[in-house]
């Protein structure tokens, strides 16, 4: 088919509001699995095709790219599907246009029956390859990149496939065997039980079958839902690759990880051979107050309140984690078996839990050869709001409150630390960039249609006027891209690190329950549209789409050789540009270019830096290298190399850089509980071992 438009989802703009009128021709009260994955599918074509800010036309040539997006995420190391089911599936190919607008879901049904067939095969495959000992004196090989391998011929080809995969995780795991044993005869250490050769493979053969079962066993509680979430967004994520469809707990996880709270008891939960095992005690959470239920307790039944308890051995984590998690004020009873085998009955209350590693924090560094020299170093996650909550966390209204807290102690600058700061709220980012510069626009928003929109900070107040560095790396994406840009194009801050992700562009959450009539209440919830709306541009007029931000003092990391970011994402969308907006330059005391200088001198001659290029080095050696032989004397040989390279890059990373890193005055660590003091000294130490948190102040010493 050429050419699709979805007729029967029809938007309205009015006063610039869309208002979302959905029809359906059946009209019906009680809403059954099949009706309710229609009623997503129609809404999501319609947005889809009216609302993406650069929509793809819904044709064959969509269809055989969702074709493959979906094959690819289904078995994406091909060891599942053989090459008669993906002839026999290739006939859906340019149909899946088709089968959107007639909500008939013949390839998605097809594809995940056939997998299934090929999932119980291959169970029998490992349990009865695993029953034998392996010979490695052979001199076999294996490919480990799936673009460079064929789906099999045949079920023969598929199951040598997996003797010859299974052959070297064996191997994998022997060979580490044999390197803790090694170490221990060094070391003297006579905990270590000595084995042999045979007894350790063995072994290692037992213990990966207990891994491949307990994989195959979740594999079995997977939902049809799971299922169809994955089909939905290989067809949207044609579009781009941050427009997905989320399902309701989906949904629910996003908003916590974005707030930074969650209703519940605050445990973290782990699913092991069947069993919910606890993991995590959320500090000052319900859970931890109560002090009843510790870490490895194993959870066998819930129940809420006084009614009767539910048994979640065997059950999927996130159906036992939607049975404990609750309304603030609910009782949860827990049926726990503890580590000495005793059960017990725990009856928590369950509260609001604040996730505190969700927000922003900070620090003071100390030169230890200069101790008179301070640096404050705020370290912001992401880019959290609560969108559910007006008076709830935002991180801009954090961060200036770090900033008043740092600027008691006299700081000579500070360090930004947005490294691995994968974004977030966009209106954060504007009002957090109004907090070192007076006023003026900070990022440029296009839509679909019309001009640009300049989001501006009109607060005229500069809340700190130091020298500034912010820290990036290749995981610093979206609203990080915008506050790092914006900094580097007013001159406010000196940006250092590696070039970011590349992602410029603003998605919108559209709860479909919102838009549903009230016929179709009963299928609720639906779950929410994550799309792409809009695309934003520096004040220059560039964007971070695909190139990032290139930091002004370029700090290499160990993936500076390998290729990540929005470039490497499927389908992801053009870089452009637009007109630049005028706006009035910081007037700074320093020369950038005799920074850049002044740094890459230091970088060269420092040992620390020189094992991350040598690390950086190997790490694209290794992702280029993916044919592995089986022969257990060669690969031994190999991985020798590799974990010595990989000792010496550990030795450098815990070795102390001279920094002295304490807490803020104000943040009064005496009053802690002593699982939040264990997790802060840990976080000081791994601060005062931090290279580029080093090279950052000595590039503020040179600022000033």
């Amino acid at each position: 088919m050429k050419r699709r438009v979805f007729g029967k989802g029809l938007f309205l703009i009015m006063a610039g509001i869309l208002v979302f009128v959905f029809f359906v021709s059946w009209i019906v009260r009680s809403i059954d699995e099949e009706q309710k994955k229609k009623i997503v599918v129609d809404f999501i074509g319609t947005a889809l095709t009216t609302m993406h800010f650069k929509p793809v036309a819904i044709n064959d040539d969509m269809s055989e790219k969702a074709f493959n997006l979906f094959i690819k995420r289904m078995d994406y190391n091909k060891r599942f599907f053989l090459q008669t089911d993906i002839d026999e599936l290739k006939k859906y190919e340019t149909r899946l246009d088709d089968e959107m607008v007639s909500k008939n879901f013949s390839f998605y049904r097809k594809a995940v029956e056939i997998y299934k067939r090929r999932v119980e095969l291959t169970q029998k495959f490992y349990r009865e390859i695993l029953s034998r000992s392996f010979d490695f004196n052979k001199d076999e090989q294996i490919e480990t990149d799936p673009d460079k391998i064929q789906f099999c011929k045949n079920e023969k080809e598929l199951k040598e496939y997996w003797r010859k995969m299974l052959k070297f995780q064996v191997l994998s795991r022997l060979n580490a065997s044999l390197e803790i044993q090694e170490q221990s005869k060094n070391q003297g250490d006579t905990t270590v039980k000595i084995q042999s050769f045979e007894a350790l493979e063995k072994e290692a053969r037992e213990k990966l079958l207990k891994n491949y079962d307990e994989t195959y066993n979740r594999m079995a509680k997977t939902k049809d839902a799971d299922y169809f979430s994955l089909y939905i967004n290989s067809i949207i994520n044609v579009f781009d690759p941050h427009s997905d469809f989320m399902p309701p707990d989906d949904k629910k996880n996003f908003d916590i990880s974005m707030s930074g709270k969650l209703e519940g008891i605050g445990a973290t939960l782990q699913e092991s051979g069947g069993y919910i095992k606890v993991v995590n005690i959320v500090p000052g959470s319900p859970a931890w107050l109560q002090g009843e239920l510790q870490v490895n307790d194993i959870i066998l039944k819930v129940a809420q309140g006084n009614e009767e308890p539910v048994d979640i051995v065997d059950m999927r984590i996130d159906d036992a984690v939607k049975l404990i998690r609750g309304k603030k004020g609910t009782e949860v009873r827990l049926t726990v078996k503890k580590v000495d085998g005793s059960i017990k009955l725990i009856k928590i209350i369950r509260d609001v839990v604040i996730i505190e590693e969700t927000y922003a924090r900070s620090a003071l560094l100390k030169d230890g050869k200069d101790t008179t020299f301070v640096v404050g170093y705020i370290f912001l996650p992401k880019f959290y709001a609560d969108f559910n909550d007006r008076n709830g966390r935002t991180c801009a209204d954090d961060v200036k409150k770090e900033l008043e807290k740092i600027k008691k102690e006299n700081p000579r600058g500070i360090i930004l630390d947005l490294r691995n700061n994968g974004g977030g709220s966009l209106m954060d980012a504007v009002n957090m960039a109004g907090l070192f510069i007076k006023e003026g626009p900070v990022v440029q928003v296009k839509g679909r249609y019309g001009p640009p929109a300049v989001l501006e900070d009109k607060d005229p107040q500069i809340h700190y006027r130091g020298p500034l560095v912010v820290l990036i790396n290749e995981f610093s994406a979206s609203a990080s891209e915008i506050l790092a840009a914006a900094m580097q194009d007013y001159g406010r801050a000196v940006i250092a690190g590696s070039k970011s992700f590349g992602k410029g562009t603003v998605q919108r959450i559209l709860e479909i329950d919102d838009y549903v009539p009230a016929e179709y209440a009963s299928g609720k919830p639906y779950g929410a549209l994550k799309i792409t709306i809009q695309k934003f541009y520096r004040i220059n007029g560039g964007s971070t789409q695909l190139k990032g931000v290139t930091p002004d003092i370029i700090l290499n990391d160990i993936y500076s050789y390998i290729e990540r970011g929005e470039a490497e994402q499927e389908y992801p969308m053009p870089w452009s540009e637009i007109q630049p907006v005028p706006h009035q330059k910081w007037d700074t005391t320093y020369n950038l270019t005799e920074l850049a200088g002044k740094s890459q001198m230091r970088v060269k001659k420092d040992s620390a830096f020189i094992v991350v290029e040598q690390k950086a080095m190997n790490n694209k050696q290794l992702k280029d290298e993916t044919l592995f032989v089986l022969n257990f004397n060669t690969y031994r040989q190999k991985q020798k190399q590799t974990e010595l390279n990989n000792r010496i890059f550990d030795l450098w990373q815990k070795k102390p850089t001279g920094l002295l890193v304490r807490n803020l005055k104000e943040d009064n660590m005496a009053r802690r509980d002593t699982a939040t003091l264990a997790r802060n000294r840990r976080w000081l130490e791994d601060l005062s071992r931090d290279v580029y948190l080093k090279e950052s102040v000595n590039i503020i010493r040179d600022m000033r």
